[in-house]
């Protein structure tokens, strides 16, 4: 009797994994640009608003950095359109893979920073009230919990190789 092995992974050439990554990533791109697009467009127009000039100079202060994480992170998560756009049919696609992920990852990272300022501006503004670091910390570990330590405690977990 011929014992086989369980099968571990997919029966895929190099190739054709770079191409399931690719789509893979772009599809997870979409969800994030478009959240940053969104986002970066509205603190865009804050500027304009007449209440912007009797904000106080901290918030002011906090206002511009978010402006520029949100271009940032605009920037990271639009980047790998970008690449494949650039190297496409030069057959690096593994590498493009590897890069375009890299710049979801940071743009992923910037993303919270931009919500997280973002967050901090609206209610320091709206409320004026001491609980608002507490509050924004609490929704900053909600989105930790939920963007890294998930699924990273899940890959940890369930990888086998």
């Amino acid at each position: 009797m011929v014992e086989t092995q369980p099968r571990t992974g997919r029966d895929e050439t190099q190739e054709e994994r770079a191409d399931r990554m690719w789509v893979e990533l772009i599809q997870e791109v979409r969800v994030a640009q478009t959240g940053v697009q969104i986002l970066f467009g509205f603190l865009l127009t804050v500027v304009f608003q007449q209440k912007y000039a009797s904000l106080e100079q901290t918030d002011k202060t906090i206002y511009i950095v978010t402006v520029v994480l949100g271009a940032a992170a605009t920037g990271a998560l639009i980047g790998p359109v970008s690449l494949h756009r650039v190297v496409s049919g030069r057959k690096v696609k593994p590498q493009a893979v590897q890069w375009a992920s890299r710049m979801t990852f940071v743009g992923l990272l910037l993303l919270l920073a931009t919500m997280t300022s973002s967050l901090l501006l609206v209610l320091r503004v709206a409320t004026h009230n001491a609980a608002v670091p507490w509050i924004v910390a609490c929704v900053v570990a909600w989105y930790v919990l939920c963007w890294y330590v998930i699924p990273l405690w899940t890959r940890r977990r369930h990888t086998t190789t």
